[in-house]
């Protein structure tokens, strides 16, 4: 491999891991801004009494007062109803 060849092919990789890092930022700036635009109207309206105002996972696994589609992965189970 000549030096030449070395060159080519690091600027390659750079540039490939520059461009994700770019592409990535900008999908998280447009995603986050359609959640904050859609995200109050998903939310649950008033809590009921007995009721948890935070997500919460049910015995079945299903999660409950959570609208997004990524869930927190350490969220407690709900209160039995």
């Amino acid at each position: 491999m000549t030096r030449a060849e070395f060159a080519k092919g690091s600027a390659t990789f750079l540039a490939v891991i520059v461009a994700g890092f770019l592409s990535t930022t900008y999908a998280n700036q447009r995603i986050a801004a359609v959640d904050r635009n859609a995200a109050p109207t998903d939310r649950p309206k008033a809590s009921a009494p007995g009721t948890s105002p935070t997500a919460c996972v049910r015995k079945d696994g299903s999660w409950k007062n959570w609208p997004w589609s990524n869930v927190p992965t350490l969220s407690p189970k709900c209160a039995d109803d």
